[in-house]
């Protein structure tokens, strides 16, 4: 944790949780969100959430290089980043982002195609990052439909 991209990688420590680091990865990102979405402009927002993911190539590229563990399960910036943009597309809603929290966790962990083919092909930092924004991606879209619906 001593240096710059370890903390970032680790999200400050969250992914030092010994139990589900993804997942308290994730939750980094509602209060983070809950404090500045509604309070920024949303070209700012999302711009933000640019510059956040091209740190986060730079620091799990180093951390990953570091510990000898291109995607080591500590480094959940990629879950936080992610979530991120996958809330500026949710509601300000508890039982929307509920739902968007739940819906983000199984495709991060089911990794469905081609999320998974990604993740193996692409490596570093890019990789580590990448297969999250996909993730969220595949989210996003199934919050439009269940908005649709509901």
């Amino acid at each position: 944790m001593r240096h710059p991209a370890h903390l970032i990688a680790f999200a400050g420590g969250v992914g030092l949780i010994p139990y589900a680091p993804g997942t308290f990865g994730t939750l980094l990102a509602l209060p983070i969100y809950w404090l500045l979405g509604p309070r920024v402009d949303p070209a700012v927002y999302l711009a933000s959430v640019g510059v956040l993911f091209m740190v986060g190539v730079w620091a799990c590229e180093v951390t990953g290089r570091n510990l000898g563990h291109p995607d080591h399960g500590g480094m959940v910036w990629d879950e936080t980043v992610a979530f991120l943009l996958v809330l500026f597309f949710t509601p300000f809603d508890m039982y929307w982002q509920a739902f968007a929290f739940l819906v983000f966790r199984v495709f991060d962990i089911a990794k469905p195609p081609p999320i998974r083919y990604y993740e193996r092909v692409i490596k570093g930092g890019w990789g580590v990052m990448l297969d999250d924004i996909l993730s969220a991606i595949y989210t996003i879209i199934v919050l439009k439909l269940a908005r649709m619906v509901f």
